[in-house]
């Protein structure tokens, strides 16, 4: 066999043996850099998991405890709201259960359209307050109460829209008809609409809390 060849043959194996080692050595430094952003990754995930945890507990408060306090406010024998965070579909969602003497249960078959009506007031304002960005400080209203019975739960009930407008300072614009009496509605509002229609015209007239009439 002739000796050059096996030089050649040699040399061309030391170059394959040095190109086998640099990569190698280029793997391990991948390898590492892959471990260390595992690593990050794995720690990035235990913050997010964490920071979601926290929101979810927020949420419940103010999800949940927000619209108890509304239904207690309104009703004697309130139902409480719960919000419970659950996993479908890779997704989290949210499912709201009223409670009652330690039974759950769906509100809408379970419940008074009474209970359903003040419990949806409460979740959006409760949404809006924890917007961030805030929308305008404006919230329009059409009868949001339609389904609430009884003279004593529709004077509570505006009572708790007047606090409410008070405390977050939040203009709510409603639509409503008379359950109680007028008196009380100029009471518990900064100026009341009523509109009226004549020989097919719409006719609106204004009173303030002093019961000055503005046409």
């Amino acid at each position: 066999m002739n000796i050059q060849h096996i030089r050649n043959k040699l040399e061309q194996q030391k170059g394959q043996r040095m190109q086998i080692e640099k990569n190698i050595a280029e793997a391990k430094t991948n390898l590492d850099s892959l471990e260390k952003d595992l690593r990050e990754h794995e720690q990035a995930r235990e913050i997010i998991r964490a920071v979601g945890l926290k929101t979810q507990e927020m949420l419940q408060y103010h999800i949940g405890d927000i619209t108890s306090l509304a239904l207690e406010s309104v009703f004697d024998d309130p139902y409480m709201l719960t919000a419970e965070f659950v996993q479908r579909r890779n997704k989290t969602e949210c499912d709201l259960r009223f409670v009652k003497e330690g039974t759950e249960m769906e509100p809408l078959s379970a419940s008074g359209g009474g209970a359903v009506d003040v419990a949806a007031f409460a979740l959006r304002i409760a949404s809006w307050s924890m917007a961030h960005p805030r929308t305008r400080n404006t919230i329009l209203l059409d009868e949001p109460f339609k389904h609430l019975k009884g003279e004593k739960a529709n004077l509570r009930v505006l009572e708790m829209v007047r606090q409410l407008s008070r405390k977050l300072n939040l203009q709510i614009i409603m639509v409503s008809d008379e359950r109680i009496p007028r008196e009380d509605i100029i009471a518990n509002a900064d100026k009341v609409f009523e509109t009226k229609i004549r020989k097919g015209i719409t006719q609106v007239h204004g009173t303030n809390q002093s019961h000055k009439n503005i046409d």
